[in-house]
């Protein structure tokens, strides 16, 4: 368990109680949603919400709905004392630490479905994934009723299907996007590094140039199509495995015709190592 002298709540009544605190004194609520494990991108969003509102809450939940069978669920890596460390650091003004039990108790029935962005990319290699995002984003966005609501570039298509869900369902939450936190060779931070060996971490940073080059290729007027043959293949010959490298309009995802580029994209990737998987992203602009 975390200390007494970090604020935090363990359920849906005492998290309300210190947010209705702060309403009544007309002060403005951020939130940022983790899965814990926390690293120098999450602590860029607790600095980012707490420059725009007046107290922020942190949840930390290990959402089960978004894994599927056979994925790391059980090895997704806990590390609740040192992430209160950082969030108490960060001036966190609330962590939030519902039970699985508590939110999916028994006889749950409930979930949420979206299409748009949340079809293709990821949802091709993991189905399952943004009905889990989307059903425990909505009952946290319930629970913590923030005023905004605070996500990484890094899961892009993720930060696009929260923006599509607090659209369609007429949340009164603003949603603001933290840029990548990267290590210095242009890894993109994620929980998930952890699992990789000194061999693989070394090899990890070629996503990051791969993806320079792709978009550096389509902002110089290249095709869609043949810049993207030739990042798949780098990228093939760089990594045990590649779930996707493409490019997407940046505003929606929308597959792109094969020429070059007219409009904002973003280029996506996710690719293995070992049993680690990896995604990145950047932007790609139309040639001046």
């Amino acid at each position: 368990m975390i200390t007494q002298q970090i604020p935090h709540a363990t359920t849906v009544s005492a998290l309300r109680t210190r947010v209705r605190s702060w309403r009544d004194d007309r002060l403005t609520v951020g939130f940022v949603p983790t899965m814990g494990a926390l690293h120098e991108g999450h602590i860029s969003l607790v600095r980012l919400a707490k420059a725009q509102c007046d107290r922020v809450v942190a949840s930390i939940f290990v959402n089960p709905k978004q894994f599927a069978a056979g994925e790391d669920l059980d090895a997704y890596p806990r590390t609740l004392i040192d992430d209160a460390e950082k969030l108490t650091d960060a001036r966190c003004d609330l962590i939030y630490l519902p039970t699985s039990e508590a939110m999916y108790p028994d006889g749950y029935s409930a979930g949420v479905t979206l299409t748009g962005p949340a079809l293709g990319l990821e949802a091709a290699v993991r189905p399952h994934f943004f009905d889990g995002v989307a059903t425990v984003v909505t009952k946290l966005f319930n629970q913590v009723r923030p005023d905004m609501a605070f996500f990484g570039e890094k899961d892009y298509q993720q930060l696009l299907v929260i923006r599509q869900l607090v659209k369609d369902l007429d949340f009164p939450i603003n949603v603001l996007a933290g840029e990548t936190g990267r290590a210095k060779d242009g890894l993109a931070l994620s929980s998930r590094n952890a699992y990789l060996d000194a061999d693989q971490r070394a090899r990890a940073s070629q996503l990051n140039v791969i993806l320079k080059a792709f978009a550096a290729a389509l902002g110089s007027g290249a095709g869609r199509a043949e810049a993207t043959a030739t990042a798949q293949a780098s990228a093939r010959a760089a990594f045990d495995g590649v779930d996707y490298v493409e490019a997407r309009c940046a505003a929606t995802l929308a597959e792109l015709d094969d020429g070059p580029i007219d409009r904002p994209a973003r280029v996506l990737a996710a690719v293995r190592l070992g049993s680690t998987r990896l995604i990145d992203n950047m932007a790609a602009n139309p040639p001046a």
